[in-house]
């Protein structure tokens, strides 16, 4: 496994990260912080013997470089990445009908963590991203994922057309959400094994994985702005493949 060293902040991911199994180095707590999830995250500190220390807001505004910490800021070891032949082969071995999803170069880390949030939620075995010219998996994402990021299995790859032909090596058919295309997704059929395709905010999927998809398919819209934000539009497409596999 593939690890990438990071802090996280935010009093829900840092229990979520907690409950998760995730090893923490130490978390920094404001002084005097008060509210049920303070309480709460002060329970699993004790419960799991986590080194901490009370400081002052200055502290945690520096370590999360004035991010909205929630007075609670946490290092921990890492982000595991998960290796994906080794996740497609576990798979095969389970009474499961597999649904990745591939992200192609998404730059926005608050959309990467909503995206991470909405996968955890619809059952999302995996979701893979490139190692280069996609947006980290930082403090900020991980707070926007609600700690999702944590709980659910993440694969690096190199390119993302490898992942593209190891999936279909595994009979997974791939999905690409795009304007470049009139059928609606609602005329796709998402109950076979599947691995969604999302492209980046400002260029879209790429044309090399739209010509190696074996479906293109768009969610309508009525107004007239031209596009949806992508996390919302994954959320959209993942709660049609749910509907559809009830």
């Amino acid at each position: 496994m593939e690890k990438d060293m990071t802090k996280i902040f935010g009093l829900r991911a840092i229990l979520e990260a907690i409950d998760s199994g995730q090893e923490i180095e130490k978390i920094y707590l404001q002084k005097e912080i008060q509210g049920s999830l303070a309480k709460a995250l002060q329970h699993k500190i004790n419960e799991n013997n986590i080194s901490f220390s009370y400081v002052p807001i200055e502290k945690l505004n520096k370590l999360s470089k004035f991010q909205n910490h929630q007075g609670a800021v946490a290092k921990t070891s890492s982000i595991q990445f998960q290796d994906l032949d080794e996740l497609l082969n576990k798979l095969n071995d389970k009474d499961t009908t597999p649904l990745f999803l591939l992200l192609d170069q998404i730059s926005d880390v608050r959309n990467l963590g909503a995206i991470l949030r909405t996968a955890e939620c619809t059952g999302v075995n995996a979701v893979i991203v490139p190692s280069h010219g996609s947006a980290p998996i930082n403090a900020d994402a991980i707070k926007t994922s609600a700690g999702a990021a944590f709980r659910l299995p993440i694969c690096k790859v190199n390119h993302v057309l490898d992942a593209i032909y190891q999936l279909k090596a595994h009979d997974i058919q791939i999905v690409s959400i795009t304007e470049k295309t009139d059928v609606p997704i609602y005329d796709i059929d998402f109950r076979p094994p599947t691995a969604l395709v999302m492209g980046s905010e400002h260029k879209g999927i790429s044309t090399s994985v739209l010509k190696n998809s074996d479906h293109k398919g768009k969610l309508p819209l009525s107004g007239t702005i031209d596009s949806l934000n992508v996390s919302v539009a994954c959320g959209a497409t993942l709660y049609e493949i749910v509907r559809q596999r009830r």
